[in-house]
Parts: C-alpha cells; sequence; structure tokens
C-alpha cells in the first residue's frame, strides 16, 4: 500500500511529540465550521417544501462490479453524516441505498482472488448473472462484494435501506416508470440531443479526469454514461437483456406503445418479440435510470462524484429528466476523491485497492469516520495505510485529549461527535486507547507473544498497570494488523541475542560513558516517560547540562550527539540505524537483556 515501514524514531523528537494537521496528513487547517449541519440545514428545508410531513429521503448508490474501494465509501458516507445528523433533531430519515447489482459486467478487474480471464466470457451479463469468484461463499458475482462492504458499513455504524436494482427490475417494481419512460422517449431524446455535441477542447486551465478517476466511476453506481443512443434509427431509453446469452448486447429494433410490444436482435443472433408489460428482463439506461429513481424514491439529498457533474454528465442531463417522470433533482455536493497516502488515484479495475474492510483493520471506525466527517465533501483526502497511521492516530488522540477538557474547537467537536457515534448508537471504543505508534512498535517488537506484550504495556505506567490486553483492545489489534499486514519482513524489528563484541570494543571513552550513564539510570526511569527522560538526558548530561534542560537552553550541538547516541543502541540493540522509539524499545527488550546487550 505505497511506502511502507516499521514504526521509526526520528533521533530529535520524544515518545510524546505531537504533529501539526498539516504534518500527518497534508490538508488544509481545518475551518471554525461544520458542512454536515449546514446541509442537514438545507435538506430539512427542502424536504418540507416538496413533501410536507413524510420522512426525509436521502440516497447513494454503489456498483457491485468490484471490490468497493475508500473512494466509493464518500458516496455513502456522506449521505449518511446528513441523514444522522437529521435523525439527531428528531426528524424521520430514510437513507436509501441502491445496489447497482443489475449493471452490465463490463470487465474483469485485475487482482481479485479466484478470478482469471475465463470471467471475460460473462461480460455484457448483470452482475447478479455472474458467477461469485473461486471459493465465494456467495451465490453470484454482485452478492459477493455487497457481502463485504455491508459489513464494513454495519462496523461503522451506516443505517440504510438496502435496495437491490436486480429485485427491483425482475419483479416489476419499476414496470409503469419502464413503460413511462418508453411512452416518452421523444421528450427523453430532446433533452439529450442538447449534449449530443463533440466535446470542447479542453481549456489549458482545466485538468481532465484521469483513466483512475474515470474508473472510479464504477463503483459509484455510473458503470457507463450511457444514454441509449446509437443502437438504432430510433431512440429507446430500454436495454433489454437477451432471452438467451443474458447479456445486454441488444438492439431494440421497433416497440408500440399500445400493445407494448417490443422486438430486439441480438449480437448473439437471438432475436424476440416480448410484451413490455409483461417483460423484466432489461432495464433503463443509466442516464434515464438514475433521474426515473429520484423521482420514484423521493429523493431529497444525493452527492455526486467529480465524474458526474461535468457538463453533459448523468448529474447535469438527470436533472432536466426528471422532470419528464414528475419530480425534482436532488440537492447535494460533488464530492471529490480519496486518495491512500503513498498511492496514487484509487480505481477498482486496477487490482490491490484498499476497501473499507482493508482500512478497518488496521483502524478503528471512530478514525475512518471522522476523516470522512472532518473534510467537506469537496475537499480531496488521503487515507494513511503507511506510517502516516500512526501521526493520523496522534492527532486523533490529540483532538480526544481537547475534548476531555473543552479546549476543542466547535467544528472540531462536531467531526469527533460524529466519528464516536450515531443517532442510535455509540461505537464500540478501546477502554485504554495507548498511543497507537507505541501499539505498533510492542506488536512488531512481540510478533505475537501476548505476555511478553502484557509486561511491555504494563511497563509503560507502572502505577496504572493493564490488567488485561484487553484494554487495550480493539486498537492493539489494529495496530498488529497493520505491522502484519503493511509492513514488510525485511523491516520488522529483531532484537539481537547475543551482544555485539566488536562494536562495543571500538567505542571511544565518551560512547562508553553515554551508555553507563543509561544503565545506571534504568531502574530509577522504567517507564514510558521515565525512560523518554532518560534517553534524551544522557548527551545532555555529557555536555554538561541538567538533563531537565529544554530545547531553548541547549546548543544545536546536542541534538547531534542525541542523534549520534541514538544510532548507537539502535545498532547494539538492532543491529540498524533506526527502529521503533527508544523508550518503547527499551521496555519491550527488558532491562536484564538491555544490560546483556550494552556490554553491563
Amino acid at each position: 500500500m505505497g511506502s511502507r515501514g516499521t514504526p521509526r524514531t526520528h533521533p530529535d523528537r520524544g515518545e510524546k511529540d505531537e504533529p501539526t494537521v498539516a504534518q500527518s496528513t497534508g490538508a488544509e487547517p481545518q475551518e471554525n465550521t461544520d458542512w454536515v449541519s449546514r446541509f442537514a440545514d438545507d435538506v430539512i428545508a427542502e424536504s418540507e417544501r416538496r413533501a410536507p410531513g413524510k420522512p426525509v429521503v436521502v440516497a447513494s448508490g454503489l456498483s457491485p462490479s468490484g471490490p468497493i474501494h475508500l473512494g466509493n465509501l464518500r458516496e455513502v458516507m456522506t449521505p449518511h453524516l446528513v441523514a444522522d445528523e437529521i435523525r439527531r433533531r428528531g426528524h424521520e430519515v430514510r437513507h436509501v441505498l441502491s445496489w447497482d447489482d443489475y449493471d452490465r459486467y463490463r470487465k474483469v478487474p485485475a487482482g481479485v482472488a479466484g478470478v482469471d480471464e475465463s470471467w471475460a466470457e460473462h461480460i455484457g451479463k448483470p452482475l447478479t448473472s455472474v458467477p461469485a469468484p473461486a471459493g465465494s461463499a456467495h451465490p453470484n458475482w454482485a452478492e459477493h462484494f455487497k457481502a463485504a462492504m455491508a459489513e464494513a458499513l454495519d462496523q461503522l455504524g451506516v443505517e440504510y435501506d438496502g435496495i437491490s436494482q436486480t429485485e427491483q427490475y425482475t419483479s416489476g417494481v419499476y414496470r409503469d416508470q419502464v413503460l413511462f419512460a418508453m411512452r416518452h422517449r421523444g421528450d427523453i431524446d430532446a433533452v439529450l440531443a442538447q449534449y449530443r455535441t463533440k466535446p470542447k477542447a479542453v481549456k489549458k486551465s482545466q485538468k481532465p479526469l484521469d483513466e483512475a478517476e474515470l474508473e472510479a466511476a464504477e463503483g459509484s453506481g455510473a458503470a457507463a454514461e450511457d444514454d441509449g443512443s446509437g443502437s438504432g434509427a430510433e431512440y429507446f431509453p430500454y436495454k433489454p437483456y437477451c432471452g438467451t446469452c443474458e447479456k445486454d448486447l441488444t438492439t431494440v429494433i421497433s416497440y408500440d406503445d399500445d400493445t407494448t410490444k417490443l422486438s430486439y436482435v441480438c449480437q448473439c443472433g437471438h432475436t424476440e418479440t416480448v410484451r413490455l408489460s409483461e417483460y423484466d428482463r432489461g432495464k433503463l439506461v443509466w442516464k434515464v435510470d438514475w433521474p426515473m429513481r429520484w423521482a420514484y424514491e423521493g429523493v431529497i439529498f444525493e452527492p455526486s462524484g467529480v465524474d458526474h457533474s461535468s457538463p453533459g454528465s448523468s448529474f447535469q442531463v438527470g436533472g432536466q429528466i426528471v422532470g419528464i417522470f414528475g419530480g425534482k433533482q436532488p440537492i447535494g455536493p460533488m464530492y471529490a476523491f480519496v486518495g491512500i497516502s503513498g498511492m496514487a488515484k484509487m480505481s477498482s479495475s486496477k487490482g490491490g485497492v484498499p476497501t473499507p474492510a482493508d482500512a478497518l483493520q488496521i483502524m478503528e471506525p471512530q478514525l475512518l469516520r471522522w476523516l470522512y466527517a472532518r473534510r467537506k465533501p469537496n475537499q480531496s483526502f488521503k487515507i494513511a495505510f503507511d506510517q502516516e497511521i500512526q501521526r493520523l492516530y496522534d492527532e486523533w488522540d490529540k483532538l480526544e485529549a481537547k475534548v476531555g477538557d473543552s479546549t476543542v474547537l466547535p467544528a472540531d467537536q462536531s467531526a469527533w461527535s460524529r466519528a464516536v457515534r450515531t443517532a442510535g448508537r455509540e461505537l464500540p471504543r478501546t477502554p485504554r486507547p495507548l498511543p497507537y505508534r507505541t501499539l505498533a512498535s510492542v506488536a512488531d517488537i512481540t510478533a505475537g507473544h501476548e505476555d511478553q506484550a502484557l509486561r511491555i504495556l504494563s511497563d509503560l505506567d507502572p502505577a496504572n498497570p493493564l490488567a488485561s490486553l484487553d484494554e487495550a483492545r480493539p486498537r492493539l489489534d489494529r495496530a498488529e494488523a497493520w505491522i502484519n499486514t503493511q509492513v514488510p519482513a525485511d523491516q520488522r524489528t529483531v532484537v539481537r541475542d547475543e551482544p555485539d563484541t566488536g562494536l562495543l570494543g571500538s567505542l571511544d571513552d565518551q560512547a562508553r560513558d553515554s551508555l553507563r550513564l543509561l544503565l545506571e539510570g534504568l531502574d530509577e526511569h522504567w517507564s514510558l516517560d521515565g525512560l523518554t527522560h532518560l534517553v534524551y538526558g544522557v548527551p545532555k548530561v555529557q555536555a554538561g547540562f541538567s538533563a531537565d534542560a529544554t530545547p531553548k537552553e541547549l546548543p544545536p550541538e546536542i541534538k547531534v550527539a542525541q542523534r549520534t547516541f541514538f544510532a548507537l543502541l539502535y545498532q547494539l540493540l538492532v543491529s540498524r540505524d533506526t527502529g521503533p522509539r527508544l523508550p518503547t524499545l527499551l521496555l519491550a527488550v527488558g532491562a536484564d537483556r538491555v544490560r546483556k546487550l550494552l556490554g553491563a
């Protein structure tokens, strides 16, 4: 997942250093506003104008064409957060999540376990008619990828009304809407015709969407910007799935409004005439299907991705077509893309793109919710799978501390509140949320030995030791998963078994004196805070200063001396120039073994 590495220390930073927002995310500083509340105000007012006395309806759409990634999660989290705020205010609200599982299977995604190029024979079929990856417990392709997303949404506390578009179409729920669209195909065609022009040259100031951005549409309900044109002499907004090959490689050749008889021909050679008033094996093309659903469900709020918001795209065109169905276009923002720290923009067709389930392996649901809550939808941000996750957790813990002592800014308070609870429940929390970077270092060093991990974590604060590792869970489990899944084996920490006698024998008097000062102070300083003070204090004392001297009281040379001292300790303990934070490493190694490796 991009740039990976084990928890590392920086020679001039202590265990308690706190990063700034810019350090941890590279993002803009927070504004003192709450975008969720502002949208909730607008949505409630709009709902009262359009449908007074009825539940407020917000909507999302996901196409389970492959792994549903963290960029697609914004399609759900944006309306979820707004719906949850509306629910907190006592209004009845319905979050419709359309599973676009009746979309056509477009391509074989890369990097999916249990899938090979033989799945290409199913291209053109509905996603629910494509076999699931080999070894899956699910009945078809769509259900396989829906299941993973549904489980993640449950962990995230997202309440929604899931609607299978396969069920909607094949059970005849949309039959009247389909017949209506066919009767009014001329009106629909007239709207679409306004946009069937050659694309204008892109101005130099405009950045066209790259391939990854275009591919990201696959998971957001827009498998293709299809308007149904170009398939025959007359325009039809409906696409049958072939009765023989099951694919949508069909062309409607005639339709009678009075009898609803529809004739189509398929590229496989099959020709069929059916009564559309009885036929349910097909669907409206995307640019007609989406606005039809707005009108059918009475959607008030639905965000749209950048790919849907350009001139002539489905959201803009849908705003005109929805009126034909007697509805209105939802209000809602355009949302920006979500990236991964150290990776290019996400594309579900490229393989290896992180999903919400992947993120929830290495971070608690509160943290993931917070990332989506604190940024306006039109602000892009990155989710850290590399070492940045440690700084991100530092930032989160700092926010929690400010909430605890009431020094938090209002917008940050709101984002925190939306992260830790919903209108219906509070998300499960870690009882003793120890620093993530410390937990990762302990998991790295102990390699799954729980007794050793408990000993080290209890030594962090001897006056208040852990009674059980369960007090540090689930955060401990997430940090351990990060170490095991994101850190290459050759970057894991391995403590030496025997002293490096060659290095110890080559040390000069000053280096030997620094080790003596450290060893003499071990017992007195055996805690996380104590060892932090000790390892930073040794070079100060050697230079004639107090171990308590602050950086402002010290010359720049002290930082150089600290770096040199730290590098020596790492070489003697783990045979490398860097490693986990030294106080944590010393606790993990244990006082007796530290004395042995340092030549006592």
